[in-house]
Parts: structure tokens; sequence; C-alpha cells
């Protein structure tokens, strides 16, 4: 029996995205309960309060909106509505000294890259290192692209683009490269069965890592499928870490890209473009999925780390300039940064949505 795609997207959705809240606040609250302080809730979700369950004194909740979760330490907020007893005082967040405060919000974003770097190095151990195939058969298909738009899926072979053979990956990129946005027709073997494909390749962007002006070139929206190369162990080990730095950095060049303008915001995508992603993955098997949540802990690791009021980065600026000035800064100005970093973050969804209708409604 065939399982309906939309359920098996909003599954794959799930499940990563409670995987990696999990991760990112289950680093936080290790860390916190290491040093001492004490934790009253540890919650998958953010909202109304669907499930509870109170073990020792930590109450761990299950919450309505499932996109993020949260760790409450006691005294978080110094200035709560909550006040503190004098004889827990000294397990309050508050209360810690900045070095301390500072070890358990960089917890989360690094517990999002060591949880990437085990994935890794236990796909590589088990199958091997994903290298591209020289083949010309799709390996992934990118969301609202011409290649999207026109049916072409992942697995599928092409055998030729207007009438030439297509014989290696090269051979189809640069066919369509050099297209000049001229409509292509592709015959594919899908499953064993022909099939005949019109598309049309959009011009974009090639980002460059030094962030220099980037190349222009016609691109359809698809990537080459996957060869596993069996490694050892110890070598897996190694690319594991490798892949986990380079797409650290890769993620903030990109970053840095849409910040300068070299990379257009529209390639931002919300919730709806990485459900679709988890779909497309957990089609094609469990090592593909398990190496896009690899991929997606590292961005919420990076992207957390941001020097932003109301991410990890912004806690952990705060904190710093705490440390620089020797007392604690004013209440009316931590609450004036929360308030602009909360600003932004709702700007940042709602422009990520938009952009994730906007290519649902052209696709």
């Amino acid at each position: 029996m065939t399982i309906p795609e939309p359920i098996v997207t909003g599954v794959a959705f799930t499940v990563a995205l409670g995987v990696l809240v999990f991760v990112h606040e289950l680093g936080h609250f290790l860390t916190a309960k290491r040093l001492g302080v004490k934790v009253l809730r540890f919650s998958i979700g953010f909202g109304p309060v669907l499930w509870r369950r109170q073990s020792g004194e930590t109450e761990y909740a299950l919450s309505a909106i499932p996109l993020g979760g949260y760790i409450k330490m006691l005294g978080e907020d110094a200035d709560g509505d909550d006040p503190v007893a004098v004889e827990e005082r000294h397990r309050s967040f508050s209360a810690q000294r900045p070095l301390r405060r500072a070890a358990i919000i960089f917890a989360g974003p690094f517990t999002n890259f060591i949880f990437a770097f085990a994935v890794y190095a236990m796909v590589f151990g088990s199958v091997g290192a994903p290298i591209p195939s020289t083949q010309p058969r799709i390996g992934g298909v990118s969301a609202s692209t011409p290649a999207d738009r026109s049916g072409l899926r992942s697995g599928d072979l092409v055998l030729s683009i207007d009438g030439a053979p297509i014989d290696t990956w090269q051979t189809l990129s640069k066919t369509v490269r050099a297209s000049q946005g001229k409509t292509l027709h592709l015959v594919v073997d899908r499953a064993g069965e022909r099939a005949e494909i019109d598309v049309t390749p959009e011009e974009h962007d090639l980002p460059s890592i030094d962030g220099r002006p980037t190349e222009r070139a016609f691109l359809i929206g698809v990537e080459p499928s996957r060869d596993w190369e069996h490694v050892g162990p110890l070598e897996g080990f190694g690319l594991a870490a490798e892949q986990t730095y380079g797409t650290a950095l890769a993620v903030l060049q990109g970053l840095g890209q849409m910040v300068t303008g070299h990379v257009s915001v529209k390639e931002l995508g919300g919730p709806i473009a990485i459900a679709q992603a988890a779909g497309r993955q957990a089609r094609n098997g469990l090592w593909n999925y398990l190496m896009m949540l690899a991929l997606l802990s590292i961005n919420l690791g990076v992207l957390n780390l941001m020097p932003v009021p109301a991410l990890d980065g912004g806690h952990l600026a705060l904190i710093s300039i705490e440390a620089v000035l020797g007392r604690p800064l004013k209440p009316r100005a931590l609450e004036l940064a929360q308030q602009v970093g909360v600003l932004l973050l709702v700007s940042l969804m709602v422009f990520v949505f938009y952009n994730d209708i906007h290519r649902l409604v052209q696709g």
C-alpha cells in the first residue's frame, strides 16, 4: 500500500522538528542541571500545554504550537513576577556568574552541532560517504522550480535533451546552462518506463564563496543522485567532522551573502519549505532523511548563534556586555532588547511564510 504524500510529508516534518527541538533544548537542560540551576519546565512546543508530567523538580510538557520549544529555569527573569526564595537563590539562573550563564545558553546550539556530527558519523560508518553520481539521474528536485513544475521526479534518469543523448550528469548540467532559457524537451527513464517532459530553465545567481558579484546561470532546480562510497570508521569520523564544519561555514556564508545582497532573501524558506524537503527526503530513504536532519540541525545551531535578542546569540551578546561592564544591564535596556528581538523574529516568520506561500501559488 502506498502511503499518501501529504501523510508522509506531515509525519516527516513532525519527526524532524520534534527531534531537532528536543536536541537543542536538551543541551540547555543538561548543562543547567550540571551547573546546579533548577529547571522548572522542559517543553516541546509553545502555547497551551497539551500534556504534562512532573518528575522531580521539573515539569515535562508538550505544547500546542510545535514550532520550537523551551526550558524554564528558576530566576531566568531576574525581575519576573515569580520571586525566588532566599534558600534557592543560589540555584537561580540570574544568580549565576556570566560565564556559567553563557555556558547554559551556548549548550543548545552546540548540541545541535554534536547531533549533526553524530548523524553524519553513523551514516558514513553504516553505508559510506555520499558522492555525486556521474549518471544523469535526478537525485533531488527543489520545490517550486522549473523541474518541480514540469513533473520531474527524484530517480528519473535523463536519456536525452532535444534529441541529443545525455550520458553523464556533466552533459546534463552543461546543456541546461547553455539553453539561454529555451524550453527543453527531456526524455527520461522512470522506473523502466519512458516519459517525455518539457522544462524551461530560469536564470539564477550562483553565489560565490568570497561574496563577490555572482555568476548568473540557467537552472531547472535539480541535484545529482548519490553513490555511497565505503569508508573505514576513523575516516568516517573525520569526514563527519569535515561535513559538519563545512556545512556550518556554508550557512554562515549564505547568511552573509543575503545581508550584502549577493543572494536574494527570497531564497529563505520557512516551515512549509522545510516540510516539503522532509517529505522528499523521507521518500528517498532513511539515509537521505538522516542527512537532511543533520543539515537542519546545523542550520538551527548557526541561526541561534546570530546576535539577535531573543535568540541564544542575542543572550550571549548581552551577557558579554554585562561581563565587560562588570555589572548587570539595566532592566529597561534588557526589556527593550527583548522587544526588538521579538519584533525581528516575528517579522522574519511572516516573511518566510510569505515566501513559502508564494512558492506554492507559483508552483
